[in-house]
């Protein structure tokens, strides 16, 4: 036989193939706390309508009650046949309470259900996101406050570029994670409309409220297209494309974090906890927790690219191609989320070998810029002639093979006659990093004062929650 839940047309039952490429219940039974609570505030809804009674409503949510229980408590059994969490919910309800089970339904539809399900899921995981990416600041906040004055290496180009402090480097991750939260709490705003009474595509003749069953679910309000809310997917597209932009940052700390490890670097140390070994090396101490956070970013953006080529090509509304939707986008939320887990752990666990930081620092005539500088501030030389004659002295310092502090002032002067011994106080890294007091910059003041800033915005907002 056809699908009792909707095979009134059908005679025939559906090929097996067609059962299994049209089932869903594998993937959205995930969706079973959504979809009771939106059909327990519909059943409300309907109740105070006066398009269902009082009595059958409360039958419905007792009924929803006690398959919620049944499912957390694993006593639920997930049909394949009946295709969806929608219909296997319904069915159990029917099994609880009889034909005002079937009451349920009135005045909507698997798509306006569905709809509403998902936007409740996405939003829960976007809070749960909020809640690990708020977890991940304080932990590179606490580190970047005990290293404010740490010199290490700042790069460009993956050259040694200009001294920097590791709290400075720790805080530049601080902002991103910060804007991947924004980009969240947007994504969150945009979402909370309510699908729900949009019914198949057109609305639906009952009098329903939608403003009712919109803010008993957390809504802010009804979509106010029918159309538009059972066929729009903007908001897991959204939400995917800020997880693609914060998985890409923690992949970016992730692989910063492989090579400071590596022994030709030696910057940084990790601990067994966030190393393994190899099964033929016994020397081995391998990053993988990092490179899987750098392999995972790869799934996330995948998950992205796979929805916008599903949704490019549908016209309005509802098809069925939106039955993939789910899977990859709670692939990528279950990735994001181990990854920022996994990028916290190793922020707390990491301990940076400081004396290699303060000697690579220096390596590579990191401080030639503060140099270029002293010429243009003491000598009054223009910019662009200082950074000549800087480059002149670091060629002699390079042709000698001795760091740029060692170069005798003759050579120096050799170059540019009015260089005095004054220049020696601006070369070393300490005296690099203490002069970069410009806002943002990495002087040790700036990076506690920078991380304190952060820590009381971090409590402000714990507290707040």
């Amino acid at each position: 036989m056809s699908n009792k839940m909707w095979g009134g047309r059908f005679g025939e039952s559906p090929d097996a193939i067609m059962e299994e490429i049209n089932v869903s219940i594998d993937v959205d039974q995930h969706l079973y706390a959504q979809d009771i609570a939106a059909s327990k505030a519909h059943a409300a809804m309907l109740a105070a309508q006066g398009i269902i009674t009082a009595s059958d409503a409360k039958n419905i949510t007792n009924g929803l009650d006690t398959i919620l229980s049944e499912i957390k408590a694993g006593r639920f059994t997930f049909k394949r046949a009946l295709e969806d969490i929608h219909m296997n919910v319904e069915s159990r309800l029917g099994e609880l309470i009889g034909p005002a089970a079937g009451r349920l339904h009135t005045a909507r539809s698997r798509n306006d259900q569905v709809a509403t399900d998902f936007r409740l899921y996405v939003r829960d995981a976007i809070d749960s996101f909020d809640a690990d990416l708020a977890s991940l600041q304080r932990a590179l906040v606490k580190r970047a406050l005990e290293h404010a004055a740490t010199v290490m290496p700042g790069f460009t180009h993956l050259q040694t570029a200009q001294p920097v402090t590791f709290g400075h480097h720790l805080l530049a991750y601080v902002e991103m994670v910060g804007r991947d939260r924004g980009r969240f709490t947007d994504a969150r705003k945009r979402l909370n409309e309510s699908p729900l009474g949009a019914a198949a595509l057109a609305g639906t003749s009952f009098p329903i409220d939608r403003r009712a069953t919109a803010a008993a679910l957390g809504f802010e309000r009804p979509m106010g297209n029918s159309l538009d809310a059972v066929s729009d997917r903007d908001f897991v597209l959204e939400t995917l494309a800020a997880c693609s932009i914060a998985a890409m940052h923690l992949s970016r700390f992730a692989e910063e974090i492989v090579i400071w490890t590596s022994p030709l670097v030696g910057l940084v140390h990790l601990s067994d906890k966030f190393t393994t070994g190899s099964s033929i090396m016994p020397q081995k101490r391998n990053p993988d927790a990092a490179e899987l956070v750098r392999a995972k970013t790869g799934r996330i953006i995948g998950s992205l690219t796979a929805l916008l080529i599903v949704m490019k090509g549908l016209p309005l509304a509802y098809q069925k191609d939106m039955q993939e939707d789910k899977a990859g986008a709670m692939e990528a939320f279950a990735a994001l989320s181990l990854a920022v887990r996994a990028i916290t752990g190793m922020v707390l666990d990491l301990e940076p070998d400081e004396a290699r930081m303060k000697v690579a620092a220096g390596e590579g005539y990191a401080t030639a810029t503060d140099l270029a500088d002293w010429l243009v501030r003491t000598l009054k030389m223009p910019f662009r002639e200082a950074h000549h004659v800087t480059g002149r002295i670091v060629s002699k310092a390079a042709e000698a093979g001795v760091a740029l502090h060692k170069l005798p002032l003759a050579d120096m002067q050799a170059v540019e006659p009015a260089i005095t011994d004054a220049v020696f106080g601006v070369l070393s890294v300490e005296a690099s990093v203490n002069s970069r007091t410009s806002f943002g910059g990495t002087a040790p003041e700036n990076v506690r004062g920078q991380a304190k800033n952060w820590l009381m915005r971090l409590e402000k907002e714990q507290k707040s929650t």
